[in-house]
């Protein structure tokens, strides 16, 4: 699960019932579930296969997934005691007494059958294939931060991300669309994924003390402050490798080169990210790398779109 800052200032105000959902669903991580979605159909239409249905249920089924993953983490830390009061992040509706637990552990479970029907549409179009992603997202929405052995606590977030706001969503966003698999589906989603993870990284960089004190072992608990940074950067090469490694090796039009653009938003973050006093500093980041994102492959796609005509 992806989160973004709400502000660098730390005032939360108290918003009304809907606007209270609203802040529950952080609607500023939303891009990181649209992203490889839309990076998925525009290969689909690059290769003149697109189908626009099964597009939109993907997209549907992508967003609904991480918001019932953003509330179950939001239900789960705060059962577990890992959001201190002190904590810089965004406001988290049960923590700050916005929402009842046993309103969000509801609405959790309302959002995961939402997504439920949606891959019913999705698995009578793709087959098995989707079924086992789709029950495979259903759990690790809740597996996240809950279950016997939550994955962010064991320092797997960061996989989690990269495995499914990238390779997965990817091949399955394509799949649904032309029932076949090809292998740069994978680098694709190693471009749109390692972003997304970027997301994360800073987000746990910020959080390491915090963390560490309610014993959450996140990967960068777990790798340090000086590590973490290390594989911020490691990620975000990574993502400026993919396009023209997709153009040399798999003939992707050279338009797709344009994703490198969208870099630069992340890129201005780094000394930031290297040189902060302050943890609530990376706020400010986190905003510039989610844009990043969004950038990043929304070019991607628009690159692939162009390619198919001309």
């Amino acid at each position: 699960m992806v989160t973004v800052e709400a502000g660098p200032t730390g005032q939360r105000d108290i918003p009304g019932r809907v606007g209270a959902w609203v802040m529950a669903s952080r609607p500023m991580t939303l891009p990181a579930a649209v992203a490889p979605v839309v990076v998925g159909t525009a290969m689909a239409a690059f290769r003149g296969v697109m189908e626009v249905l099964p597009a939109v249920a993907a997209l549907v089924g992508a967003l609904l997934i991480q918001i019932a993953t953003i509330l179950a983490n939001d239900y789960f830390d705060h059962k577990k005691g890992s959001d201190a009061d002190d904590r810089v992040g965004p406001t988290r509706v049960v923590q700050a007494g916005i929402l009842a637990p046993g309103a969000v552990l509801r609405a959790t479970g309302f959002v995961l059958a939402a997504a439920t029907l949606v891959g019913v549409y999705l698995v009578w179009v793709g087959g098995i294939p989707i079924l086992v992603i789709g029950i495979l997202s259903l759990i690790c929405a809740v597996a996240y931060t809950g279950g016997p052995f939550p994955l962010a606590y064991h320092g797997l977030g960061d996989l989690f991300v990269l495995v499914f706001f990238g390779f997965i969503a990817v091949v399955g966003t394509y799949w649904v669309q032309v029932r076949e698999f090809e292998l740069d589906l994978l680098l694709a989603g190693t471009g749109v994924g390692t972003l997304v993870t970027s997301i994360l990284v800073v987000n746990n960089l910020r959080d390491i003390a915090g963390d560490e004190r309610a014993g959450k072992r996140t990967l960068a608990v777990r790798l340090g402050a000086s590590g973490t940074k290390v594989e911020f950067l490691l990620l975000v090469l990574a993502a400026g490798v993919v396009p023209p490694l997709g153009v040399v090796v798999f003939g992707w039009p050279p338009w797709t080169l344009l994703a490198l653009f969208g870099l630069g938003p992340v890129l201005r973050t780094v000394d930031t990210i290297f040189t902060y006093l302050q943890p609530g500093e990376l706020n400010l980041a986190l905003r510039e790398v989610a844009r990043g994102v969004t950038w990043y492959s929304g070019l991607l796609a628009i690159g692939f779109v162009l390619g198919s005509y001309l």
